[in-house]
């Protein structure tokens, strides 16, 4: 994390850019950064989530979705361990060698724009074009 701070801040002041990441073949959609600093998770218009390896800044693992699905919104749990991806559903990625999908919910009505963990992951909270807030419960 400090490795990040540095250099992050250090080419804000002489306006660099600190990292270049290639790989989406659509326009950005949604971006996050893991509370430990160690990944960075994008999306595009491609219908696929890209998580990097900020240490070693390169792509660790690229999860498909499906086809036509637009991310509204992406979140890491505070630990770095789980993904949270907000679109026409919710859902929540174990992050691994895998990227297992741990869980979806799709109570909305119409696509949900963001979504974020409760504290030690105990709930994920999903806002919705549906004029909706919900809750869901982790276990």
């Amino acid at each position: 994390k400090q490795w990040y701070q540095r250099r992050v801040r250090g080419d804000f002041k002489e306006q660099k850019s600190a990292a270049n990441f290639p790989g989406h073949s659509g326009p950005i959609s949604a971006i996050a950064f893991s509370e430990n600093g160690y990944y960075l998770a994008t999306s595009a218009d491609d219908e696929v989530v890209k998580l990097w390896d900020l240490r070693k800044l390169r792509n660790f693992k690229t999860i498909s979705l499906d086809d036509k699905y637009t991310v509204r919104g992406l979140t890491f749990d505070n630990s770095g361990h789980y993904l949270a991806v907000s679109g026409p559903d919710v859902r929540v990625y174990q992050i691994s060698k895998q990227c297992d999908l741990v869980v979806t919910w799709d109570s909305h009505t119409q696509d949900s724009t963001d979504v974020r963990f409760g504290p030690d992951v105990s709930y994920v909270a999903s806002v919705s074009n549906d004029r909706t807030l919900k809750f869901y419960s982790a276990n």
